[in-house]
């Protein structure tokens, strides 16, 4: 990307675009391929060579790890290591979701990971996933969908029915947000039939002849923008995590002469426990496979490093006190590093020294958050991946408003600079020694 513009509208595209960890996957394929990035799948032999190459896996369609190769040997130069996660909280779709109550249509839904409910009402939902059918060979397959419109809306109890709605309003997850889809009187419907005519209108030859499951979720309609007075901020759903996952991809497209890795999880917001998690044996595999001897992969693994990149807590000015007063990272003031006493960040005062040292290479402040002592500290992928791996690894992310609601905010210039400093990062002869 040229410009702070050009790589803004294309964020903006890609989040557009990626309603589901599925479609997120799909489209950083997509792009992976048109820029000469060959597909490995986990069930072949892999014939990587020796100098270089480019390369990526994908599993469960979910969870993506696309690496580069350079003339340099990864057991002795290590590899560069960028690591998000694909998956946002929201609101899937039960196996048996039909809901008919008082003439309307609903479906009856989970939540997923943290989401903050309230900001779900009253919006104009769609829904998408994958869908796994039947053909009409007896075949089985799966497909991705998107309704793309709005279909759905989980209105707002009037106040006018609760006086207290600003102070004392609760949300029951199994009363009030399944999302209302049509006025039913006397008719049934069978949500698997719909779902049925929607794949073969978006697939019409993947010949679908019965929907057997799916995993499905609503998401926002409204599109991702750029907004602020002086257009300073950008709104947009899933910028926990895909934005970071955006920045990590474009960083590894621009990368130069040295051996770089990304890997996109799914499930970090449920704990990252399963085989496309960062718990999971994905990212281990590939890089075993990579080395070819055990001796290898701990050389390797010794001389390469591991960012962990998710969105931080910009400091709220309606609510500054919820952060300790020297660590309130700002929006547009640059990337920040996560750290925590307790390891739910993986930094350690080498591997900050070493992003503070990319961040003045790349001409970018650099900012920090420490949790407030009385309070909880979250978590991310990096102590996982650092445990799974025993690479060495720091947390940093862009500083965000509204983590977890279903329209989030952050800088509109945080991206950008945090695509300069692990282009940096990328280009980097030399990682922290042990």
């Amino acid at each position: 990307m040229h410009s702070l513009a050009d790589f803004n509208t294309d964020l903006l595209d890609f989040l557009a675009k990626s309603p589901t960890p599925f479609h997120a996957v799909a489209e950083m394929e997509k792009r992976l391929s048109g820029a000469g990035f060959s597909r490995l799948y986990e069930a072949d032999e892999w014939q990587l060579g020796q100098g270089d190459g480019r390369y990526y896996v994908i599993r469960n369609d979910s969870s993506i790890v696309a690496f580069t190769r350079s003339q340099e040997n990864p057991v002795t130069s290590g590899f560069r290591m960028v690591g998000a996660h694909t998956d946002s909280p929201c609101l899937k779709v039960k196996p048996q979701p039909e809901i008919n109550s008082q003439g309307y249509f609903q479906l009856g839904v989970e939540v997923y990971g943290g989401a903050l409910l309230n900001p779900w009402f009253d919006r104009d939902l769609s829904l998408a996933g994958r869908v796994s059918f039947k053909d009409q060979q007896g075949r089985l397959k799966s497909r991705l969908i998107d309704y793309q419109r709005p279909i759905a809306v989980i209105p707002s109890l009037a106040i006018h029915l609760d006086k207290e709605a600003n102070s004392k309003r609760e949300i029951n997850r199994q009363k009030h947000i399944p999302p209302i889809l049509l006025r039913n009187d006397d008719q049934q419907p069978d949500f698997r039939q719909l779902l049925l005519a929607r794949l073969l209108e978006q697939h019409s030859d993947c010949e679908a002849s019965q929907v057997l499951d799916y995993e499905l979720s609503f998401y926002d309609t409204q599109l991702p923008a750029v907004v602020g007075f002086n257009r300073e901020f950008i709104a947009s759903a899933r910028l926990d995590n895909l934005l970071s996952c955006y920045v990590g991809l474009q960083a590894l497209l621009a990368q130069q002469g040295q051996n770089c890795l990304l890997v996109c999880n799914d499930h970090e917001e449920v704990g990252s426990a399963s085989a496309a998690g960062a718990q999971g044996p994905m990212l281990k595999s590939v890089l075993q496979r990579i080395s070819g001897d055990a001796s290898n992969f701990a050389r390797m693994i010794d001389a390469s490093l591991f960012i962990s990149a998710d969105n931080a807590h910009g400091v709220h000015p309606n609510y500054a006190d919820r952060h300790d007063g020297n660590h309130g990272p700002r929006l547009n003031a640059g990337p920040v590093i996560k750290i925590n006493a307790n390891q739910r960040y993986a930094t350690n005062s080498e591997t900050a020294a070493l992003f503070r040292h990319c961040c003045e290479l790349a001409k970018t402040p650099v900012q920090s958050f420490v949790v407030r002592t009385d309070m909880g500290c979250g978590s991310t992928i990096g102590p996982i991946t650092a445990t799974e791996l025993g690479v060495k690894s720091i947390d940093i992310g862009v500083p965000t408003f509204a983590m977890h609601s279903i329209r989030e905010l952050a800088g509109s210039d945080d991206a950008y600079a945090l695509f300069k400093v692990l282009k940096v990062f990328n280009q980097l002869a030399t990682l922290v020694s042990s």
